[in-house]
């Protein structure tokens, strides 16, 4: 049912702040402000790539994001999913008795149906791409138990499990499943992680806030020009992993992007650890005899 991470929803005070730092960061455009009613919000949606950064701001003093902001400060709040047809989601969901509104085109699926992963689904768009990336292509759900998680999710959004890649890191303390929803043509996913080590960060993030989203990752053409970015507003940039072709992967950490971990991946690297790595070993090669 999933095709593709659509949108990512970061909680914020100020959108005018937040516009500038989206922009500034990756080169993102302004597409509209409007209200998300179902989440108390007044939403600036931005678009990434051919992705959307939705920069939400409580209307009231009260609702879902006043909540979040209250009790975390800004940060990632929620993630969008688009479907081929929402009528067809929306059937499905109710098969499955997940509750949900429906509101401005889209599915708002009740919070409780998901683990700490506030979920709205949109009608699959195809757009040109703007800025510094290529798209959104993974959210990461901190869980206790991924097992579980992954069946829930395969069974409430139609997910097809034999695509599911099998995680693990000793160096981030996690393991789990990335939920390939239309592999091999694309990496979007939901990664389903289970702290193994309480004292990495990670841990300690699920500790404070159990089952939660953590971070997401964009996929670009050129690492360097986002850390070069960083670098110039004044912080380090956190390049951890080149290859033959340069700069691979970089973190970029909530000081530096509305409260948010966000992590950054060149082009086909993700396949490094979803399932294909020689695809990934392909395009690096290939950069190099450019």
């Amino acid at each position: 049912m999933l095709k593709r991470v659509d949108r990512v929803q970061i909680a914020v005070e100020s959108l005018d702040a937040a516009e500038k730092a989206a922009a500034g960061l990756f080169g993102a455009e302004p597409v509209r402000r409007d209200e998300a009613e179902p989440i108390g919000a007044i939403r600036s949606t931005m678009q990434a790539g051919t992705s959307l950064i939705e920069l939400v701001q409580p209307k009231n003093g009260s609702g879902p994001v006043r909540e979040f902001l209250d009790r975390w400060g800004r940060g990632l709040f929620g993630v969008g999913f688009s479907v081929e047809d929402l009528d067809v989601a929306a059937r499905h969901l109710e098969s499955q008795h997940v509750p949900f509104r429906r509101a401005a085109g889209q599915l708002f699926v009740d919070p409780a149906a998901t683990l700490g992963m506030r979920v709205v689904l949109s009608p699959k768009h195809e757009r040109a791409p703007v800025g510094l990336i290529r798209w959104v292509y993974e959210v990461t759900n901190v869980v206790k138990d991924w097992r579980a998680a992954s069946d829930r999710y395969a069974r409430i959004f139609a997910l097809d499990q034999s695509k599911f890649v099998p995680i693990e890191s000793k160096d981030f303390g996690y393991q789990g499943t990335l939920t390939m929803f239309d592999s091999p043509a694309r990496l979007d996913r939901i990664e389903i992680a289970q702290p193994t080590r309480d004292e990495l960060a990670m841990g300690r993030f699920h500790r404070k806030r159990g089952d939660s989203l953590y971070m997401f990752f964009v996929e670009t053409e050129d690492v360097g020009a986002i850390a070069a970015r960083i670098e110039a507003a004044g912080s380090k940039a956190n390049v951890w992993r080149r290859d033959e072709a340069g700069a691979a992967e970089m973190f970029i950490h909530p000081n530096q992007f509305l409260g948010v971990l966000v992590g950054v991946s060149r082009t086909e690297v993700a396949w490094l650890w979803s399932g294909d790595p020689d695809r990934a070993r392909r395009a690096a090669m290939a950069r190099v005899s450019r």
